[in-house]
């Protein structure tokens, strides 16, 4: 019976579609090259297969073929790769192809490197260099370290960083009043409160206090409501730091089912926004939802934002998606962990984020990047 293959593209080298850098993303993103030999009859006749593509196509995903043809004295191989639910079909057989790793340890390092680059040559054209106010209110163990990194990146960036550290018992006119200095100094470009902050501070209040042209966090309400109008300015750093590390790895948003659990105001809420903004389809969970793992079974792309360990089972994860672990939490031996489980999503997903090395850097990166941002439109106001 003769096969029809004018649904499948053009990989003559006469007519082919995909370019050399087409072919290395998709190796590198979906699967290593596999040390199988076809058959014997394949040497020739074609290796493609309607039948498995026709059954791939029903559960409306996409598919790469690249073909490689090695002519040499005896024999032709052909290596197929297809990306279906993060799987390889071959010659009929199916093989599990482990999840790639989103370095975002690498991914933050080259944002930090680009801010870097960009000070210098704002300093050399004759500009100051961004400022950045860090207030800490409180001895709250990881907010400490939070606030630390913060600082050790804006020196390592060429910022100028200016630090403080509250007691405890500070009153909320007196950091009312602090912001109100930084948001008339002329050398800040933003001001960022460590959260959370002591039950006898408002932190609404606060942040609405903060001039929205030095809201770094992008928390305020009108960066939010830029946001959400598509008109960005200052993004939530963490959301917008997300969506970066979805667009190193080429991730496709449009006709893709986000699916986001956690619905708290530092990262669900304007993570759906952000991902609304990419194209994507976008579901939102929380705690009054039910059935959480019908939700997450559907998710192309899964970000959870929780704060619970393991909140999210391996086996709910649907195969292929690219899942974003924005938890981090500490269990009684010590050890960091996320809100997914770990080891089983990884044989299910296409692409994982550690942790810890996958987000936490990210929302330092983004932080720096902000902050630029901010100096660079404060530039503009005073022309």
């Amino acid at each position: 019976m003769q096969r029809d293959y004018s649904g499948l593209p053009a990989l003559h080298p006469s007519g082919h579609q995909h370019k050399a850098a087409d072919v290395q993303n998709c190796s590198r993103q979906f699967c290593r090259t596999p040390d199988i030999l076809l058959p014997k009859q394949a040497r020739y006749q074609t290796a493609l297969y309607p039948d498995t593509l026709n059954s791939h196509e029903s559960r409306g995903g996409e598919y790469y073929a690249v073909l490689k043809l090695w002519s040499r004295h005896y024999f032709t191989l052909w290596y197929l790769y297809f990306t279906c639910e993060n799987q390889l079909f071959l010659n009929n057989r199916l093989i599990d192809m482990p999840a790639q790793i989103i370095d975002g340890k690498a991914i933050a390092a080259d944002v930090r490197n680009q801010v870097r680059l960009d000070i210098e040559q704002r300093i050399n054209s004759g500009r100051r260099a961004p400022g950045l106010a860090v207030i800490l209110v409180g001895a709250n163990p990881a907010s400490q370290v939070y606030v630390r990194k913060k600082r050790e990146a804006c020196d390592e960036a060429g910022l100028i960083s200016k630090s403080f550290d509250l007691n405890e018992n500070t009153d909320q006119e007196s950091l009312l009043n602090l912001i109100a200095e930084l948001n008339n100094d002329a050398v800040i470009d933003g001001i960022l409160v460590q959260l959370p902050l002591p039950e006898h501070i408002d932190s609404t209040q606060i942040l609405e206090a903060i001039d929205p042209g030095k809201d770094v966090d992008g928390f305020h309400p009108y960066n939010i409501g830029r946001l959400a109008q598509r008109m960005p300015t200052l993004r939530p750093c963490t959301p917008h730091g997300v969506v970066h590390m979805l667009e190193t790895i080429g991730e496709k948003f449009k006709g893709r089912h986000a699916v986001i659990v956690g619905a708290s105001n530092i990262v669900g809420r304007p993570m759906s926004l952000e991902l609304l903004l990419a194209g994507a389809t976008v579901t939102i969970t929380h705690r009054f939802t039910k059935d959480l793992a019908r939700y997450v079974a559907e998710a192309d792309i899964l970000v959870v934002a929780v704060g619970k360990p393991g909140i999210v089972k391996g086996e709910w994860v649907k195969p292929g998606a690219t899942v974003i672990d924005v938890g981090i939490n500490r269990l009684p031996d010590g050890k960091l962990t996320g809100d997914v489980d770990y080891e089983t999503s990884a044989e299910r997903a296409a692409w994982i984020t550690p942790v810890p090395g996958g987000v936490g850097p990210m929302t330092v990166a983004m932080l720096l990047r902000n902050t630029l941002q901010a100096a660079s439109q404060h530039d503009k106001l005073q022309k």
